[in-house]
Formats: structure tokens, sequence, C-alpha cells
């Protein structure tokens, strides 16, 4: 899973000088199309004051975590080690001066701030909250900031705080910094920060949801130089491709080996249970008791005389349970010596053991029965084809590749939640000839992923993940295939899925794949 996240709101606020006569401590620039981020050092004066004087920004920045939310307890355990955020905000280069060498820190906000309305980013005129003082507006009352420009740090837990600067997450860590810090040495780098734990400890109501303040670091902002002005783009830029946003990743591929099993190797099978629709968990027995939770059901396969018991269980993603999945996984070794025999002669495998047969043959069918786990009730049943490991003689040569999405359509409305089917053939493979059609199998790729590309601009919008493996495809009985939230994407722009398979030691892109769609919020 592969999320992109963009801010509900941001703004910055500031204590900027104007026309050396009075700060703009209540000024608001929340509809602006840039987050700035600055400090001055004696450019502007006051008349109470005629040196030392300082001025400087702070942006604040909130995020719509209900994505997340709605899948954390199903397919999303924040604790897992594949779960990984990042704060990301993009450089606006628009000619002015850079500062270099500098550093910015983030932090978690205490407490919530309103984007207000403003626009004026010279005169700073717009008067409306949040601003330097003020945090937000609650009918006639201000929420100001317990310190001006939203500046009083502390503990997590503390209800006097404008800022959570460390705290205990309850992990075993004890107290531990909250912040977060990244180095800028040319000063036009974008904003591009680990910040797991954060919202790991958001989603779980240890930090409050309120989003983060970005600033100078430390005596960067109290020391005797200028730096004016890292811009970043706001939420309102007109290109929607840069606005700041957390991208999300998390390992929920599942892999079902129901396609791809081989003797030797362990695989894993799937069940899954539906009820009018809606993947839901097994009822079993009068009470019509759930059937839930580890070895809660069985696997058999059998072929002949011979048998495997395999304990079944709720398939689990992290440490979550899935409604309506159960797994099991196993393997069977082909050089068992159990004999397999049959109730008539006639049949092939009869009195022969799995050893001579898997090397005559290349493969065996067993029969694949689910049932209670004492054996009372079968759930499903089918057939399960265990073939022997491929072996070649020597051959450095990857498989010539083309790869299909069978279901995709042009136009998505932005609320879909997509599964595409791929379909990869070898384009050297021989064809089988049958009654019907020539018919070419698909193949089972073990490491494949999926990027996202912007046809006009052709930049990567989804990058090939295989560090989460966010990215990575699932497999089950029918092939391959993943979940996409076209929520993620700007409107009104056309994308293509482009594909990358690790497979006999190299790496191969696919790019062409005739794939072309776009996100239209009215379809």
């Amino acid at each position: 899973m592969y999320r992109i996240l963009t801010a509900s709101k941001d703004t910055y606020i500031t204590d900027k000088i104007i026309s050396n006569q009075f700060r703009a401590v209540d000024a608001n620039v929340g509809l602006a199309s840039t987050l700035d981020l600055f400090k001055l050092y004696e450019e502007n004066f006051l008349p109470s004051k005629s040196s030392g004087t300082q001025e400087l920004s702070r942006i604040l920045v909130k995020f719509d975590l209900s994505p997340l939310r709605s899948l954390t307890g199903s397919i999303l355990d924040v604790s897992h080690p594949s779960f990984n955020c990042s704060l990301k905000m993009f450089d606006v280069i628009g000619g002015q001066t850079l500062p270099s060498n500098f550093k910015a820190i983030v932090f978690p906000l205490s407490k919530s701030f309103d984007e207000g309305q403003g626009r004026d980013l010279y005169t700073f005129q717009d008067v409306d909250s949040s601003n330097f003082l003020t945090a937000s507006i609650s009918g006639d009352s201000a929420n100001v900031w317990f310190l001006s420009g939203a500046n009083k740090q502390g503990l997590l837990g503390s209800d006097d705080i404008d800022i959570i600067s460390s705290g205990n997450l309850s992990d075993g860590n004890g107290v531990v910094d909250l912040w977060k810090s990244q180095t800028f040495s040319r000063g036009d780098e974008d904003l591009n920060l680990d910040i797991t734990n954060i919202v790991s400890a958001t989603l779980k109501n240890q930090i409050p949801d309120h989003g983060f303040r970005i600033s100078f670091s430390g005596t960067q902002e109290t020391d005797t130089r200028t730096r004016f002005v890292k811009r970043f783009a706001s939420r309102h830029s007109s290109n929607t491709r840069i606005t700041p946003r957390i991208i999300v990743r998390y390992n929920d591929s599942v892999r079902d080996d129901s396609a791809s099993f081989f003797f030797d190797l362990s695989g894993s099978v799937f069940l899954n249970n539906f009820h009018r629709g809606q993947a839901s968990n097994i009822l079993s027995g009068s009470a019509l008791s759930e059937v839930a939770g580890s070895n809660c059901l069985k696997l058999r396969l059998i072929s002949g005389s011979f048998e495997k018991v395999i304990s079944a269980s709720q398939h689990k993603v992290g440490q979550n349970f899935v409604s309506g999945v159960y797994s099991a996984s196993f393997a069977i070794s082909s050089y068992s010596t159990a004999s397999i025999s049959a109730s008539t002669p006639a049949t092939a495998a009869f009195g022969r053991r799995i050893l001579d047969f898997v090397r005559d043959s290349g493969s065996m069918t067993f029969d694949k029965i689910w049932s209670s786990f004492d054996n009372t009730v079968g759930y499903l049943s089918g057939t399960l084809k265990i073939s022997k490991i491929d072996r070649s003689s020597f051959s450095n040569s990857p498989k010539r590749l083309n790869v299909n999405v069978t279901n995709s359509k042009f136009v998505y409305s932005l609320n879909e939640k997509v599964r595409f089917r791929v379909v990869a053939e070898d384009i050297d493979l021989d064809l089988t000839l049958t009654r019907g059609p020539l018919v070419k199998p698909s193949l089972i790729l073990s490491k494949m992923y999926y990027s996202v590309r912007d046809v006009s601009s052709d930049e990567t919008v989804i990058p090939f993940d295989t560090t989460y493996n966010s990215t990575q495809l699932s497999t089950d009985q029918n092939g391959m295939y993943f979940d996409f939230y076209m929520s993620d994407l700007s409107v009104g722009r056309n994308y293509t899925f482009e594909f990358m398979v690790d497979d006999q030691g190299s790496q191969q892109i696919i790019r062409d794949t005739g794939v072309v769609f776009r996100v239209d919020p009215n379809a």
C-alpha cells in the first residue's frame, strides 16, 4: 500500500516589521500559494529599537489521517517494520535569494490552528487566525498560543504547550525526542523527513492530531544572520503535484501460492469467505460461532492413501487478523518416501512414492479440503497442483516479458479503490495447442512492483518501492493484482502504470503496458 495524504490546512505565521513602524503579528496568509520560512536580522527597525531587531516566520501544516485510521485494526498495523511515513514539502524557486547551510526542525503541534483566509504577502494587512499570537478562534474567543509564534514547547501530555518536544510513547523506550530535523546545504532541496513514529503515535491517539510546526532550528532563529527566504509550495498552489504531503508506505501484499506451488519450498494457500458480498468470518456449528484467530481450522491435502494435515489460521497482516481470510503455510518434500496408493490399479500413482512420481511426471495434484479443527465440518474443497522446482542448464538470459493490466478503464472517480489484475507472459514460451484458441500461460512472479507515471510531464508520481515493498503485487489462484486508491492522484491528468520485475538475478522495467487513465471528480 502506497498512499499520498495531502495537507488539509497550512499557513505560516510571522512577526514581520512593516514600514519600520510595527510588527504584523496579527497577519494571516492562509490562502497563499507558498509557505515561506525566513529569519531577518537588522533588515528593518522599530521606533523603540534601533539595533538588534529580528523577524521570523514559522510554518504550520496539518494532514487528514482518516484514510489511515479507517484501515488500522484491519489491514494496517502501524507498529509493523514495513510501515513508514515521510513528510514531503517541495521547494519553490521563484528567482528569490536562498539561504544555505541551515537546519529546519519539525515539531508535532499540541494545539489546533485555523488556516485563515489571508493572502497578502507584501504588506501583511489581512487579519485572521492563525497568526503569530492566535492559534484559532472559537465563537468570539481567541485561542492564543501559550508563547507567541507557537513557541512554548514541552513534554507530551502537558496542557500548557504549543509544540511537543519529547514524550513517552509506551513502547518501552522511555522518553524520546519527538522532533525531526533536516539540513539544507544548498538551500533549494525539498523537505523530506521520516515521521513514522509521530504518525504511528498519532494514529494510536498518543499524540494529538493537530499537525506540525516547521521552523529554523535552535540558535538559527536568534543569531545575527539573515536567512531569506526558503519557500515551499502550499496546498493552494496551482500545481497540485507539489503540495505538502505525507507519503505512506506499507507492505500489505498477499502471496497465495495456489497457482505456483512447488515441492521443497514453503508456500501459502488461502480461503476467502463472503457474506452477501462482504468479507466475513466463517460461522460454524449450531451456535454459528465465528471461526477466528490462530489455529482455528485445518487444511488436508490428500492423494490416494497419502494425507497431510496442516493447521490453518485466520490470516494476519502485521498483528491484525483480516476478516473472512484464512491461510495455511507449509512445504511438502519431493524426497518423501511415503507411498501413494489408490483404490484402483488404473490410477497413475498406484503403489508409487512421491519421489518417483514427481521425478517422472514433474507435478502432482492433491485434493484440498478446508475443514473445522475437529474435522466434523467441511468448508471448501478443491485441488492443489504442486510442481517440481524448475532447473535448467546455466543461463543468464532473463525472460522477455509482456505485461498487461486486464481490467483497466480510461476514467476513474476520485473515491474509487480499484483492484487491478496483471497478466505477465513470457514472449519466448512455447504455445500450447488446445481444442480452442492457442493458450500462453500467465506467469506468477514473486517480486513484481508497480509505479505510476504522469504521461504528460513524464514524472514518476509513485516510484517502485523495494525497501518497504509498498508497491509489490499480490498473488492469488487467478494470478497477480494490486489495490490502488484513486484519491491519491491529481484530477484531470493522464497516468500510466509501469512494472518492475526482479527475476533470475536481473531487474526489468516494463513501460509499454498500453494503460492510460485519468481521475475525474465527476465520474
